[in-house]
């Protein structure tokens, strides 16, 4: 068994495995039709280590060449495709079958020309290398680009470049005066094995920013607070780390509120209710945080709000926004009035955020003491109730 071959089953079976882990990937990812399309795509073009075999050795050796290029450049589109929804930008199928059956064409009719002459050698491999370098492309351009996918596109461009270096090789070293010369030849070999190490690299790309997709996707739902849809204390957590770790130098505030009486809510209207004023006092938070902020429900019937950029008088009129509007939620049952406390507390460089929360606390706590349905700021001497 020569080299070339063992590489061409090789091939076969890494992308036959890319097709299986894609195609399980996708019932996961939230980017499912991008990753049932790298599936196919690696499929299909698994199926060209074949046709290059019955190539070789079995016949007609025009069918079955056809069918190694055709194989081959379907499941590139079918690739381009794939990173096309991944990064939110859909490919036109039917240009990209107009392109496929051009190039087909074309190797159809360039099939009677000699091997490893320039001509021939470029014609065959450009449409590999102009579809891969869409690919390419596509991930320059998207928007939030991670390292991963700079490091993607990098790869895609150099595996554009090899289809075009190929056609080089080619014409240097020569690729066979018959099709059927192919697999014995050090083109092949060289190919190939060039072939495995793109295609692993390439693949490996891939499933990881669909797997980090999808741990960022388990990780956003373990962060949410599923009744109120706010930030649960986990998220809300580390949203603030983030923010505090970018915004040093800014002055920030943080808000704390508790629904007052809400054991009685419970008890008198049942959970039910409870349930029902939990997701109102959520949707009236999320309504007037600001933009940048991070809202959460820290347990119970206690929720926070982090402001970012925000003066402790900023943060006070928030308060008082929201204490007003509490007394005004939707949805409740006849009769049922519903108030909350604050307690509103500085952030700063030199204060811990864990002694920002005790003070947020016990502001809180003297704004129930004072009777609830009040504001009371922990390191101002001014306190409102209106």
């Amino acid at each position: 068994m020569s080299g070339a071959v063992f590489f061409l089953i090789v091939n076969f079976v890494v992308a036959l495995s890319f097709s299986t882990m894609f195609l399980v990937v996708a019932y996961r990812s939230q980017s499912r039709d991008g990753a049932l399309w790298l599936g196919a795509g690696f499929g299909v073009a698994s199926l060209s280590a074949l046709c290059e075999l019955l190539v070789a050795y079995a016949g007609p050796t025009r069918l079955w060449a056809l069918g190694a290029f055709a194989t081959v450049l379907c499941g590139m589109v079918m690739l381009t495709t794939g990173i096309g929804h991944m990064y939110r930008r859909r490919i036109d199928l039917r240009l990209a079958l107009v392109f496929v059956f051009a190039s087909l064409g074309l190797a159809h009719l360039i099939y009677d020309l000699p091997r490893g002459t320039p001509l021939q050698a470029f014609l065959y491999q450009s449409p590999f290398a102009a579809v891969v370098l869409v690919a390419a492309l596509l991930v320059f351009v998207a928007h939030r680009r991670t390292g991963l996918d700079l490091f993607l596109g990098f790869l895609l461009l150099v595996t554009g470049v090899h289809f075009l270096g190929k056609a080089g090789l080619a014409v240097l070293v020569g690729s066979g005066a018959t099709p059927k010369d192919y697999v014995h030849t050090n083109y092949a070999l060289i190919s190939q094995s060039l072939t495995a190490i793109l295609m692993v690299a390439v693949g490996l790309s891939l499933l990881a920013k669909l797997v980090l997709e999808i741990v960022a996707i388990h990780r956003t739902e373990s962060e949410i607070d599923i009744l109120s849809g706010l930030a649960n204390r986990r998220g809300f957590d580390r949203q603030v780390q983030a923010l505090l770790t970018r915004n040093r130098q800014v002055s920030q505030a943080i808000v704390m509120c508790d629904l007052d009486h809400f054991k009685r809510i419970n008890d008198t209207y049942g959970h039910h209710v409870g349930d029902v004023v939990i997701r109102a006092f959520g949707d009236c938070l999320r309504q007037h945080a600001p933009m940048g902020s991070v809202t959460g429900r820290l347990g119970g019937e206690e929720f926070a709000i982090f402001l970012s950029d925000a003066s402790m008088e900023n943060a006070r009129e928030l308060a008082l926004k929201l204490r007003h509007a509490t007394m005004f939620l939707s949805n409740l049952p006849r009769g049922l009035r519903v108030t909350a406390s604050f307690g509103v507390a500085p952030v700063s460089a030199e204060t811990e955020l864990a002694e920002a929360y005790r003070q947020a606390d016990l502001a809180l706590y003297r704004a129930k003491n004072a009777g609830r349905n009040r504001v009371k700021l922990a390191s101002a001497s001014v306190d409102s109730l209106a």
